[in-house]
């Protein structure tokens, strides 16, 4: 009895793309030079000023308990970024300093989710979602879309799947995977559905400054103030400003939930480290004009990237207005077959044969709820995305 495992971990579905990694590390212990798109990071360093100010809050004795929901200024520094990037009021009250953006998800799926809820998430969805949702017993419903819709959820389809049940809509824009964006008009066209509705509404913006082409990025807190007391907006300093490995998210809430997630946080990581605290705390002083370079080389490969996908036969790609991924379908290779005689049945059974003949890694659409396609990530250099698409290219001409 002692040595059972909770039963809850029967429900999480099993990662479809720890084969394709262990196929990557085992080529890679070979000797064979493997170019992944797998990474969901940028690959730059975190910025020198950023990185300064974590050693000197070391060097300064900085390393002790913080708060839970984070040190004093942090959180009046995310609460000022925020009321002037999304034009509403936002107090230092309002704001959870978590452990990273995916652990600001986690406590409001514990906060939040119950048995017999159910939980609105757009499809192609970032992995994590639903399995945090069936891990508090609680049910994902999917809503399904399109390459051909822009990878966007419409409002008769948001409509259509609210229940009384319903008790939160988790809405991320930009998205991983697509990298697809809501304009202005179409979170207000969302916002309109959600007003009559009695649920939670989850804001994952944490791709937020990362758009191109002059993209208007818009948060639904914008066009929709009116749903303050129950709009939860998630972000953080990992995306924005190269700062995966600090571990550094937040949520921005009514007070009451706020409340609710410092005492489930309390019980849990208890804080952020304390020097990953303040290196945000200077992040949040960098004038975004800072960010542009980093911002330009992602479009340039991003264009760079697209552009070659399309030019493969069977294939067909959107352009992305955000995030670092881009998002094939690659239908037309499906049902063809390799020189070694292999039917590509499925995107998977597709990543694998990349891998082992490309010597490309790419993660399966499955994975992401949207079977048939492809997400890479233009966080690689643009070397590597050339050669990566050569290999591509010779790959596919082998199909018969």
């Amino acid at each position: 009895m002692a040595s059972r495992l909770a039963s809850r971990l029967s429900v999480v579905v099993p990662s479809a793309t720890l084969a394709i990694n262990a196929r990557a590390q085992e080529l890679r212990a070979q000797g064979v030079d493997v170019i992944s798109f797998g990474a969901g990071e940028p690959d730059f360093d975190t910025p020198t000023a950023i990185r300064a100010a974590g050693i000197r809050a070391i060097e300064d004795g900085r390393t002790r308990y913080t708060p839970v929901s984070g040190i004093p200024e942090l959180r009046a520094a995310i609460a000022e970024q925020s009321t002037r990037d999304r034009a509403v009021p936002a107090t230092a009250a309002m704001v959870t300093v978590s452990v990273g953006a995916k652990g600001a998800l986690f406590n409001l799926a514990l906060a939040l989710y119950e048995p017999g809820d159910e939980v609105l998430i757009p499809a192609p969805y970032w992995v994590s979602y639903p399995e945090q949702v069936r891990l508090l017993g609680a049910t994902p419903v999917f809503l399904p879309s399109t390459l051909d819709a822009g990878w966007k959820c419409s409002p008769e389809e948001l409509a259509r799947a609210l229940t009384p049940r319903t008790k939160a809509v988790l809405l991320c824009s930009p998205s991983n995977p697509t990298g697809a964006a809501y304009t202005r008009a179409e979170l207000n066209a969302l916002a309109q559905v959600l007003r009559p509705h009695d649920c939670w509404i989850l804001a994952d913006e944490i791709y937020g400054r990362l758009v191109y082409d002059g993209f208007e990025q818009v948060s639904l807190l914008t066009v929709a103030p009116d749903l303050l007391a129950r709009l939860v907006v998630i972000d953080g300093a990992s995306k924005s400003y190269a700062m995966t490995g600090w571990r550094v998210g937040w949520s921005i809430a009514p007070a009451p939930l706020a409340r609710a997630l410092d005492t489930v946080q309390g019980q849990g990581p208890t804080s952020a480290a304390t020097m990953a605290q303040y290196a945000t705390l200077e992040a949040l002083r960098i004038d975004d004009a800072e960010l542009a370079p980093m911002r330009a080389l992602f479009q340039a490969r991003r264009d760079r990237l697209v552009a070659g996908l399309r030019a493969l036969p069977g294939v067909r790609c959107a352009l992305p207005e955000g995030a670092f991924y881009a998002f094939p379908e690659i239908r037309g290779w499906l049902g063809r077959s390799t020189p070694s005689g292999l039917t590509l049945s499925d995107d998977l059974q597709v990543t694998r044969w990349l891998l082992d003949e490309a010597h490309v890694a790419v993660v399966p659409g499955s994975a992401f709820g949207a079977p048939g396609h492809l997400r890479l990530s233009y966080a690689v250099g643009s070397a590597a995305i050339d050669e990566a698409l050569a290999r591509l290219g010779r790959a596919v001409a082998t199909l018969v």
